[in-house]
């Protein structure tokens, strides 16, 4: 009796290769006051000291901004800006300094929870906060004086590191002391984005009210690359009287990549297990911003080979492909192209030329089961035609027994057997009676 998977086991093992991934790297967080203040703000911090659970170090910073402001309107108090940040005067940081102090606390509760009914049963987080980042005064600027509105001077890497090697959350808040002792007000978008260049960290991570960028007909654009987050940022400048979440984000995710950060990810506060889905599902959930695309098509060498066998087995145990050896993908290793995604092979395809008669196959076609609603398999025949172009074939033919109409719709025609080249006429297996399809480039 063959006993199905459930959904957990399912997506628990789906999750296993990013577990191996994200241990032991460092991600920062940027949590602002809107996802503070939202309904799901329990969730997310369960998430994040799931993270933690898993080895994946924190650095985790919050604003207070929504806060801040919610603080001011009760005193009566109107903050002026200039070139959108606050001017903080010494009555606006009375109120910045409570704001901020009372988000940090709540912040430290919530990570100490340990109720046998809750997420954070048996965590035991040891969250740390301190005087990582120096601050320095913004100064004046078009004659207009910042008082206690600052930049960041330098950043404590090696504290930081010492919590993070401790397995601590370290906790940044938006308020940083001078090396003259006094307090500035520092936007958290960038001071998240100063800490995760100074550490040299492998995420950037941030969060706002939709489900990351959304075009024009309001779907989510699940990857972005950095020329076109610069545009959109431009315009979104050019349109907004003030700057939202999403392009305090974006300002500070174009900066982290042009330092070398790999990856930032902009996720909704709303949604519940947004962080989880985009960094352990293979689509995510959110926008990715890299600085260039995270599928990347390569060529396969003798390490992929248990990757590869991994996408056919299921297909030649379905007799769609003809069973390959370990020792026969070694040989013919060469021959595979692949599409990879932050280390995972996600698809592949084998080009085998002949030469004499100008002509290509194209075999061993498999897809990710999870990636063939997209279009890979038409990303890997253009790909591979291309590269058979550049080699001086004419002519790309394919033999399958399952998907005749698939390479039908890509232009491919049906052919005999003595069209085909005289080596794989000899080869032809009558037992599978595959199709013969062909295409000239």
């Amino acid at each position: 009796m063959k006993i199905r998977s459930t959904a957990l086991v399912k997506g628990f093992r789906q999750s296993a290769p990013y577990l191996h991934t994200h241990r032991g790297k460092t991600m920062v967080i940027m949590l602002n006051g809107e996802a503070i203040a939202a309904d799901n703000f329990r969730n997310i911090v369960n998430d994040i000291a799931l993270l933690n659970s898993l080895g994946i170090r924190i650095v985790l910073v919050f604003g207070a901004r929504p806060q801040i402001n919610a603080s001011l309107e009760l005193a009566g108090i109107v903050s002026q800006y200039h070139k959108g940040r606050r001017i903080t005067d010494q009555v606006t940081l009375n109120y910045v300094k409570q704001s901020a102090g009372s988000v940090l606390l709540d912040l430290t509760a919530r990570f100490s929870m340990g109720l046998n009914n809750t997420p954070m049963a048996g965590a035991k987080i040891n969250v740390v906060s301190g005087n990582f980042v120096t601050a320095q005064p913004l100064g004046v600027v078009d004659g207009i004086d910042y008082c206690h509105s600052g930049r960041i001077r330098r950043v404590d890497v090696e504290g930081i590191n010492q919590q993070l090697d401790q397995r601590a959350i370290v906790l940044v808040g938006p308020v940083a002391s001078s090396v003259t002792g006094e307090c500035f007000n520092l936007p958290s978008e960038e001071i998240a984005t100063h800490i995760a260049i100074r550490l040299e960290a492998d995420k950037l991570i941030g969060f706002c009210s939709e489900q990351g960028i959304v075009d024009a007909k309001g779907h989510t654009m699940p990857e972005l690359l950095l020329t076109d987050a610069e545009d959109l940022l431009q315009s979104k400048r050019q349109q907004e009287a003030s700057p939202s979440a999403t392009s305090r984000f974006l300002e500070g995710a174009i900066a982290a990549c042009k330092a070398g950060i790999p990856r930032c990810h902009l996720l909704s506060y709303h949604q519940d297990g947004a962080l989880i889905q985009e960094l352990f599902s293979y689509d995510g959930i959110g926008t990715q911003l890299a600085h260039a695309q995270v599928e990347q098509f390569r060529r396969a060498t003798i390490d992929d080979i248990g990757g590869i066998i991994s996408l056919i087995r299921p297909l030649e145990q379905d007799g769609i492909l003809v069973r390959r050896s370990r020792e026969q993908l070694e040989q013919e290793i060469e021959n595979f192209i692949l599409i990879e995604k932050d280390g995972l092979i996600i698809a592949c395809a084998a080009l085998y030329c002949f030469e004499q008669e100008k002509m290509a196959e194209m075999a061993c076609v498999a897809v990710h089961t999870d990636y063939r609603t997209g279009c890979r398999g038409v990303q890997l025949l253009k790909y591979l035609a291309q590269h058979a172009k550049q080699q001086g074939i004419e002519q790309l033919f394919v033999l399958t027994t399952h998907s005749q109409h698939w390479f039908q719709e890509q232009g491919f025609v049906e052919i005999g057997l003595d069209q085909l080249p005289a080596k794989k006429q000899q080869l032809y297996n009558y037992q599978r009676r595959s199709k013969m399809l062909a295409i000239k480039l």
